[in-house]
């Protein structure tokens, strides 16, 4: 139907009443406020450095949710931009060294509805906010890179291969995901990635793809002070939310009720999301590293293991702790434990700037002093320290790193090549198993390399057992507040 004038204007006017409501109880920002313009142009400088004058980046952010879930832009789109609008393009052209920005055009329904987003409309504020040259709606992107690929001297056009990482996403679980889709006889689809090169090479055949994910880690490696700042705010939040957890253990309660008091503290204090599924593990539960059901009973007498962190602005952290379920640590946990935070403590005093294997040999000299001398209880607990202390000399002697990088993921990118170096971000975990009794301990911290040394982000969760017990002895949230549900057993 043809609107009459009349109509028209009564459409007119209910839009510019939306946009008017829209902006008027819209406080919310539509930009971060964690980094400035000046350092997503940094990082996109040394994109072009890295490309060169023969190159182009092109970027795909995220698309539009699947669910009721609050929007993430990738890792990679965000670490560039900071432009958390689906949908959006980044353009980096090496030649000119120029950067554009693509972006949907305004759906005013939707904003009316969940806010305002950066959009094709707010070009002018996404240059000033982004730091980008040029702001266009997406259609243009494939406009520009006709005109690039039709020239007499077509760049190489480099895009990240490796799969995107979202919401509590690393790169290795991401990889596994695709490979079990592929895997799949009646799914097969390709990944995002994979798609989106595909397309750039049936639209633009003279154009050579190639693989952007090494620059990026390379990038990403290394963090700059706000990076570390995030950081530091995401092992505070973990660190509290496990120590409340300590707090609120009593025998009886369930795996899922510690998540419940960290994911409080964690969301409190502005967590986007989670940096991954807890993993809190009683009994032998933990004998599985990333078990995460949540569903057992913690029982008198049990370990428990925890194992979580939040997501604050894109950066993560990653802090581990065991505890006892009753509240004090009998003899074989006070035998295992002080066994295995003694090696811990020797691999955290090694730790600082230089050569990793240096490093780990160092520690792994007092690891097995300790599995020589500790005064076991048990006859068959000095045969698994000596394992213990063995496959960390063989991991230290086959250049192996400390743990895993920790930033944007949890599980981060880039590649130490065997050395650390200042603004570098990791954990240890060493992992020790006695087979026999189907004992797991483990224990994480988030380490920074300094210049002169390193620093424990996540020192302040105590470690040491009589620290742990004295913690244990305090009221804690599930013991303060009690679940109104059990308390109504018919209902």
């Amino acid at each position: 139907m043809i609107p009459t004038p009349t109509r028209f204007r009564r459409t007119a006017t209910l839009l510019c009443c939306l946009f008017a409501s829209t902006a008027l109880a819209q406080d919310a920002p539509i930009f971060t406020g964690d980094f400035p313009a000046e350092e997503f142009q940094a990082r996109r400088e040394a994109v072009l450095d890295a490309v060169g004058p023969g190159g182009v980046a092109v970027l795909q952010g995220a698309g539009s949710p699947l669910a009721y879930q609050r929007f993430r832009q990738t890792n990679s789109f965000y670490y560039l931009t900071g432009v958390e609008t689906p949908h959006a393009y980044l353009l980096l052209d090496g030649a000119s060294r120029r950067s554009v920005l693509y972006l949907p055009h305004r759906n005013a329904r939707r904003e009316a509805s969940e806010g305002r987003l950066l959009t094709a409309e707010d070009a002018e504020s996404a240059r000033e906010l982004t730091g980008v040259d040029d702001v266009f709606g997406t259609w243009k992107l494939s406009d520009d890179l006709a005109r690039m690929a039709w020239g007499n001297r077509p760049p190489t056009l480099y895009t990240p291969l490796s799969p995107a990482e979202l919401a509590a996403m690393s790169r290795d679980l991401a990889t596994r995901g695709n490979s079990d889709i592929a895997n799949d006889p009646w799914d097969g689809r390709p990944s995002r990635e994979a798609n989106f090169a595909a397309r750039l090479r049936d639209r633009f055949p003279k154009l050579d793809v190639e693989d952007l994910s090494p620059v990026l880690d390379r990038l990403r490696l290394i963090k700059s002070e706000r990076e570390v700042a995030l950081i530091r705010k995401a092992t505070d939040l973990s660190g509290l939310g496990i120590m409340e957890a300590i707090r609120s253990t009593r025998p009886g309660i369930y795996e899922h009720e510690l998540d419940a008091v960290a994911k409080f503290i964690f969301f409190r204090d502005g967590a986007q999301s989670e940096a991954y599924y807890s993993l809190v593990a009683t009994g032998t539960n933990a004998w599985y590293p990333h078990y995460h059901r949540g569903a057992s009973r913690l029982e008198d007498g049990d370990l428990v293991l925890m194992d979580y962190a939040p997501d604050i602005g894109y950066y993560t952290s990653d802090v581990t702790r065991m505890w006892p379920v009753n509240g004090v640590f009998s003899e074989w946990q006070r035998d295992l434990y002080g066994f295995y935070l003694a090696c811990y403590r020797a691999i955290l005093d090694a730790i600082r700037p230089g050569d990793v294997a240096t490093i780990m040999g160092e520690a792994a000299t007092r690891m097995e002093e300790l599995a020589r001398t500790w005064p076991f209880t048990r006859s068959h607990y000095r045969p698994a320290a000596e394992a213990f202390a063995a496959a960390y000399r063989r991991r230290a002697a086959g250049r192996s790193s400390l743990g895993h990088g920790v930033g944007m993921a949890v599980h981060d990118v880039g590649d130490a090549d065997g050395r650390l170096t200042p603004g570098m971000v990791f954990t240890i975990e060493p992992q020790f198993r006695v087979p026999e009794d189907r004992i797991y301990i483990r224990l994480e911290d988030v380490i920074l390399i300094t210049g002169d040394g390193a620093e424990n982000l996540s020192e302040f969760v105590p470690l040491e057992m009589d620290a742990i017990e004295a913690l244990m002895a305090q009221p804690g949230l599930l013991e303060l507040y009690p679940s109104p549900l059990k308390e109504r057993p018919n209902r």
